[in-house]
Order: C-alpha cells, then sequence, then structure tokens
C-alpha cells in the first residue's frame, strides 16, 4: 500500500499544498498539552483489557439500539480511541498494544457488501449486529474516523498486514456510509460521513469516494445557510461534535472549494453555540434540539475553553488540556466572538431559525432570552423525546445552578409521542402540551407506537430542577433571584381526573400534572375526545415581574385557543388542537398570534 507520509518526503512541494502528517511527538503544541493527553491516557490504560485487546467498561445505554441490560462490556469505538491516543504517544510499548486493538476491532466490522449491515461494527463485542435492535448505521462514521487518524499519522510506523486492514477498513466504512446516504439534517453524521468520504477518497486515491464527499459538503453547507441554523439545533452534544468534524476537516482536507465551505461553516457553528452561552451560570442556554446532560458537561468548557487558547478560564489549564484528542483537532473560535462566553452585562433577546418551511407550514424557531440572572429557551414547535430541551432554563443560587425543563413521563421515562407548542416573549412562555399519534414511545421513531396504544401505570407532565436543589422549598415560587410563576390554564386528559403534585428526590425536584395514575391499562390517543396540557411560565427577577396579567382559554371542537394579556405588552394567543392526532395533522392545526404578527414564522434572516 502507498505510505503518504513517504510521498511527501519524496516530493517535498506537497507539504506546502497539504496538511502536514505529524509523528506522534509532534503534534503536541507544548509540555503542558503533552502531559495533560499522558494523564488522560493513564485513565484508559486503567480500562484496557489485555484478554480481549480493547476498552472494557461496565455496560450504559440510552436505552434503544442494544438488548443488553447489563454487564462488562467491550465497545469498538471506545477502543478504536484508545488505540490512536496509543499511536500517539509515540512510545513503543504503546504502539505495540495499539496493534493488537487495531487487529481485533477491524475483525469485528462486517466487511461482507452484500450484507445489510456492510461497514458497521456493533456497539459492543458482547452483542453483535445482528443481535442489536436495530444496528446503528452511525458507528461507520464513528469508528471510520478514528481508523483515518491512525492512516493519516502514524500508518508508517504498523506493520504491512496492519497497514492494508486499516486501509480496507476504512474504505469498507467509506463505502457504507456512501450506500447510507444521510441526508444534510442529520447535522453530526452529515459532517462526519462527509470527513470520513472525503479524506478517504484523497489520500487512497479513491476519486468517486472524493467527490461524493465533495458534493456530501456542499449539499451540507447549502441546506445550513439555506435553513439559517443545523438541524440538529443548539445541541451541546452535537454543536461540538460538528465542530470537531469541521476543524477536523479543516487540518486534512486538501480541496481548496472545500475547504472554502469549511471556513465559513466553523464560523457559522461558533456564532450559533456563542450566541447561546450564558456567561453568568456558564451554561449553555436552551432550546436544545438533542441533549444528554442537562447541566453543562465540564468536559465542554474545557472544550470551549482550548478552542480560544485559553482566552477565557473556566477551568485551570492543567485540567482543560486534558483530552485524548484535543492535540489533534486544532478547533478554534472566531476572536470576535469570545465576548459572548465572557460576560452579559444587560438582557438580551435571541430568536434562530432553525428550519424555514414552506409558506403553509410552521417554521422551526428558538427564542433565547438571556438576562444577567437567568436565562429561558424555547422551540415553538417540538416534542418530549428523553433527547429533548424544548422549554429550559438555568439560574444561579448561592448553592449553586439549577437547571429546570419541561418533561412528559410515560411510567418514569420520557415520553416521545408528546408534543409542546410555545410562544415566548423574553421571561414569559405561554405553551401547551398535547399528544401525536404516529411517533414512539422512548424514542422518536425506533419503537413507533402501534395502534396509538400504550399500556401505562403513569402519566404526567413535570416541571423538574435539577442542580442546586437540596434547599428548595416547595411549592416554588422563587429560587435564588429569580421568581417562578407557573399556570395550569387547561388540563384535561379523556375522562380521568388531573391533579397536581410536588415531589423531590436525592437530586431533583419538581411540580407535576398527574394525567393517569392507577392499575396498568391500555390507552388508546386515537379514542380519546381531548388530551392537553395549557400553561404560562414566567421567569423574572423582583424589579422586572409583571403583575395583573389574563390569560381565557376558550374551547371549541376539540381545539383550544389560550390568549394571554400583559400589562404593556403584545397580546399572546395559542392555538392548538387538544385531540389526539398524526404529528403532520397536529403541526398543521396549531397556529400562534403575537400581537399582530405569526411568531412562527421567520422574518428576518439569523445573525452570523
Amino acid at each position: 500500500m502507498r505510505n503518504p507520509r513517504v510521498r511527501l518526503t519524496a516530493i517535498g512541494l506537497l507539504s506546502l499544498l497539504m496538511p502536514v502528517l505529524c509523528s506522534g511527538a509532534e503534534l503536541f503544541t507544548s509540555a503542558l498539552q503533552k502531559d495533560a493527553f499522558l494523564k488522560a491516557l493513564a485513565k484508559q490504560d486503567e480500562r484496557y483489557d489485555p484478554a480481549e485487546q480493547m476498552i472494557r467498561r461496565p455496560f450504559s445505554s440510552p436505552g434503544y439500539h442494544t438488548t443488553l441490560e447489563g454487564g462488562t462490556v467491550h465497545p469498538p469505538r471506545d477502543s478504536l480511541n484508545y488505540a490512536v491516543a496509543l499511536l500517539d504517544a509515540g512510545q513503543p510499548e504503546r504502539l505495540e498494544r495499539a496493534v493488537k486493538i487495531l487487529h481485533r476491532v477491524i475483525a469485528l466490522q462486517d466487511q461482507d457488501p452484500n450484507s445489510r449491515t456492510y461497514g458497521i461494527w456493533s456497539w459492543f463485542m458482547e452483542e453483535p449486529l445482528e443481535k442489536m435492535s436495530p444496528p446503528d448505521w452511525n458507528w461507520a462514521d464513528f469508528c471510520g474516523a478514528q481508523l483515518l487518524q491512525v492512516a493519516i499519522d502514524h500508518m508508517d510506523r504498523l506493520p504491512a498486514d496492519v497497514q492494508r486492514q486499516v486501509r480496507d477498513s476504512i474504505l469498507h466504512a467509506g463505502r457504507a456510509i456512501k450506500r447510507r446516504n444521510v441526508g444534510p439534517g442529520y447535522t453530526n453524521i452529515a459532517v462526519m460521513g462527509a470527513y470520513v468520504t472525503l479524506v478517504a477518497g484523497e489520500l487512497f486515491d479513491d476519486v468517486e469516494l472524493a467527490d461524493y464527499g465533495k458534493a456530501r459538503l456542499r449539499r451540507f453547507y447549502d441546506h445550513t445557510f439555506a435553513n439559517g441554523s443545523f438541524s440538529e439545533y443548539n445541541s451541546p452534544t452535537y454543536s461540538i461534535v460538528a465542530i470537531r468534524e469541521l476543524s477536523r476537516m479543516l487540518r486534512h482536507v486538501r480541496d481548496d472549494e472545500s475547504q472554502q465551505l469549511l471556513r465559513e461553516l466553523n464560523r457559522f457553528a461558533w456564532s450559533h453555540v456563542a450566541r447561546h452561552f450564558h456567561a453568568p451560570t456558564r451554561q449553555w442556554a436552551g432550546p436544545h434540539s438533542r441533549c444528554y446532560a442537562t447541566l453543562l458537561r465540564d468536559s465542554t468548557l474545557a472544550f470551549i475553553q482550548r478552542a480560544t487558547g485559553s482566552k477565557l478560564q473556566f477551568l485551570p489549564d492543567a485540567d482543560a488540556l486534558e483530552s485524548l484528542d484535543a492535540h489533534r483537532l486544532g478547533a478554534e473560535c472566531p476572536a470576535d466572538l469570545l465576548g459572548y462566553f465572557a460576560e452579559l452585562s444587560e438582557p438580551r433577546l435571541e430568536i434562530e431559525t432553525f428550519a424555514r418551511n414552506q409558506p403553509d407550514r410552521q417554521d422551526i424557531i428558538g427564542t433565547t432570552y438571556l438576562h444577567p440572572d437567568f436565562t429561558l429557551g424555547s422551540v415553538n414547535v417540538g416534542d418530549l423525546w428523553n433527547q429533548r430541551r424544548p422549554l429550559l432554563a438555568y439560574w444561579n443560587t448561592d448553592a449553586g445552578v439549577v437547571a429546570m425543563r419541561l418533561r412528559c413521563l410515560h411510567d418514569g421515562y420520557d415520553y416521545s409521542s408528546a408534543s409542546i407548542f410555545t410562544i415566548q416573549d423574553a421571561g414569559d412562555i405561554l405553551g401547551a402540551v398535547v399528544f401525536a399519534t404516529d411517533r414512539g414511545d422512548t424514542h422518536i421513531s425506533l419503537d413507533r407506537i402501534k395502534n396509538a396504544t400504550i399500556k401505562a401505570k403513569d402519566l404526567r407532565v413535570r416541571l423538574e430542577f435539577e442542580g442546586a436543589v437540596s434547599q428548595m422549598q416547595l411549592p416554588l415560587k422563587r429560587c435564588g433571584r429569580v421568581n417562578i410563576d407557573l399556570q395550569i390554564a387547561h388540563a384535561v386528559f379523556d375522562d380521568q381526573v388531573v391533579k397536581s403534585e410536588v415531589g423531590r428526590g436525592d437530586k431533583t425536584a419538581w411540580r407535576d400534572v398527574v394525567l393517569y395514575q392507577g392499575l396498568e391499562r391500555e390507552i388508546n390517543f386515537a379514542e380519546i375526545a381531548e388530551a392537553a396540557v395549557v400553561f404560562t411560565l414566567s421567569l423574572s427577577t423582583g424589579q422586572d415581574s409583571v403583575p395583573n396579567s389574563q390569560l381565557s382559554i376558550a374551547n371549541n371542537q376539540s381545539t383550544v385557543v389560550a390568549t394571554w394579556s400583559r400589562p404593556g405588552r403584545p397580546q399572546m394567543s395559542l392555538t392548538i388542537p387538544t385531540r389526539p392526532l398524526p404529528t403532520g395533522r397536529q403541526k398543521a392545526a396549531a397556529s400562534a398570534r403575537f400581537g399582530d404578527a405569526d411568531p412562527w414564522k421567520a422574518s428576518a434572516p439569523n445573525k452570523l
């Protein structure tokens, strides 16, 4: 196989035209960065299982794709990440371990072009692809990206047979990505798949794969700017994944036209992040399209700090630099955006269009109010899947940060077929939770409910608080400097007696609207005439609270019109269907007014 680093040595001029391919020792910009990397690597060393030649860890999952329920597992993706880090360390004894991992993990890839799961890996060695429910095709992207790091920076250090295995595995992953052909709306995978196919095509002289990667990047660019945002909008997890892969592409892609697109996308992505960062709480303000932890993880703050060259100090540098791969990404936040992360001296309202739809359909629009004392964000049309944060707030207390979000729980787990519609004006939200008949239960699509029917012992809408809640007094009216005013204007669920409850656990507190509680029974949403919770929510500080607002409810043939009048502010009006409907019909039947305007249609392009 052709060795790309030997080729660069032979043709020195090319080093001026493409990213430099470094040995492990040259990947680090400082001794502090190298020391922090080795600290992170040492923690992974403890997870290595020499018997299986893979990383091991206790089982955990988001609740779908896998049928496993516990035990110790060996994940191929984590093992490849570790193998790359072992090679980056540049130490002979670590090279031997990396080679063993590559042998082991590449053998777990489905390399049969005639197979339905061609090019991908299972989540865990213990669960073959045919046992997954269903397999996760994203693993071609995630694992392919890691193998490319091996090929770009370390191929000449590997035995010849492993070089061939790495090359072939990358090409299998790239062809699987091309075959699947994910659309530009799947943000993080659209970007990562473009990286794997374009860079693999350039590296291994596969013109068809490279051309596909270029076209895929262009489609993603056109889609993103046409819509006004990433489809996976404002996601603390996947916005960072997108920036990581854009940064990686800026380092590794050779094509000049693609480089220009990448520079524009990188700035766009950082603008998206910066304008939603709430400096007083150091939280990523909502709404979030996808989120795995409501309170921002230190790893995300560390990523932002590194991308500013430590001009922002969220963590000690030694902690911020502790990472297996930060040294090889080179992520950079544009300097003119740093102020968003540093301070918030006065209230600011960010309204961002996440998706522009046809004139007869609502656009998807996020509203984020950033006040020095709190932040409140919402999306106008959304759902309550467990990865969503369609209504989300943060504020400081003497004990730390509190987060507040809205959920719908079916037997204690987030119910994906609950829909939410909102209008937001600064710290005020008029909203409704209603029910769709054609989505999933625990996941929006992987476990679609059959015949609009679920079995349930409990169904409730919850306003949940987490973080510094140990001293929180319920029912909650004030917390820290923030007033919280939740009013349930209309709550009905078929013929059930709807009630309100408050409660708390070790790390959370809540206020619930209980729609059903009792013996397990079948609930057929197609047979329910009316099921809805209409509410107002206001966050304010003492001097900003608005008295004497009035809310009226008009109920007409399975439709509710809620009108909220507030002194000195435009009137809000929300029309929602209270009969459960398929998602498309439900959205078509919902509408909103804010004064004389339609707040669910974009009036201007997003700021950049």
